[in-house]
């Protein structure tokens, strides 16, 4: 048997916890979002500034996501104006280390996989 064989059977459920999770923190934004937020708690404007490319709507619905999965908590004060502030839980902090591993493994291997693209292409023609 393979080493990871038995991977999908973790829980006994074919893979759909660890489907689960990996569909939440792969999105397009949710590695940038936890990121960003890892400097400190951040106001919406400053998040939606910070994040180049990220529309209102789809920071609005990752920060809610982030919320319920308990990654982000969400402070609202009592001010006029109102003001919220979005900050990592330790859940999500602990995601920190191995998305800096997932990264830095994309970067150091982006040229290759570039290379590998323009090959693959390159045959499709």
């Amino acid at each position: 048997m393979s080493r990871y064989e038995h991977t999908c059977m973790i829980r006994g459920d074919g893979g759909r916890t660890i489907r689960a999770v990996l569909d939440r923190i792969c999105d397009k934004w949710t590695l940038l979002v936890v990121a960003t937020l890892d400097e400190g708690r951040l106001r919406f404007t400053e998040l939606h500034t910070a994040i180049p490319g990220v529309s209102q709507r789809m920071l609005t619905l990752t920060l809610r996501n982030l919320e319920r999965d308990g990654l982000v908590s969400r402070t609202a004060y009592a001010e006029v104006p109102p003001r919220v502030e979005y900050a990592l839980t330790s859940l999500g902090k602990s995601l920190i280390a191995p998305a800096l591993t997932l990264a830095s493994w994309a970067v150091a291997h982006d040229a290759e996989i570039r290379a590998s693209r323009a090959a693959h292409d390159a045959r499709d023609e």
